[in-house]
């Protein structure tokens, strides 16, 4: 009997079963690295959200500015709808950062040469780090949401329950990203 590897190679060169088993595995894993394909959809997709952020944004921040201009006052008012810009660009941010993280994950590792801008700070490792860069934002997203109602509401109790309830959710999205595996070295969707 022939042992080792190159023993088990010519047996299965023999063996035609042994031989079309092979064949499928290199199928299925043609098909399963052609898959990953798919993240074109979500990269295209949350661009073009982003962009649609940060036009909508500028459009609300021109809109606030011909506001201001007709009527100055009440200046709190006036502070909410900046802060409204602010937070579409936050999100438009958010959405970029997605869409970069997904490209780099899932299609192909963006090189940052001295061609490119893309700043280090970008750079995806794992799912983890996605996560961690868009909990990130989102808190920075809800802050200036709740400064913005801060701003604009009449009623202490109003700004008290909306300030506990983000409270908790800034909390449970911090424990979640220490607990979740956010500080391992190695896991499924680790690269090298």
């Amino acid at each position: 009997m022939v042992s080792g590897p190159d023993g088990e190679e010519a047996k299965r060169e023999e063996d035609p079963a042994a031989r079309e088993l092979v064949t499928r595995e290199e199928d299925v894993e043609r098909f399963l690295a052609w898959s990953l394909r798919l993240a074109y959809i979500p990269v295209a997709v949350l661009l073009l959200a982003g962009l649609g952020a940060f036009v909508y944004g500028t459009a609300l921040f021109i809109h606030s500015v011909g506001l201001v201009v007709d009527h100055p006052f009440p200046i709190r008012h006036q502070i909410g709808l900046f802060l409204e810009v602010i937070d579409l660009f936050l999100i438009g941010a958010t959405l970029l950062i997605s869409a970069v993280g997904f490209y780099e994950l899932f299609i192909y590792e963006v090189h940052r040469d001295g061609s490119t801008r893309i700043p280090t700070w970008l750079h995806m490792r794992d799912l983890n780090d996605l996560k961690a860069r868009v909990i990130a934002m989102i808190v920075l997203v809800v802050s200036v949401s709740f400064v913005e109602t801060v701003v604009d509401s009449p009623s202490g109790q109003q700004v008290l329950d909306l300030g506990g309830g983000i409270a908790a959710v800034v909390v449970a999205l911090t424990v979640f990203l220490r607990l979740g595996g956010h500080g391992s070295k190695s896991g499924p969707g680790r690269r090298e």
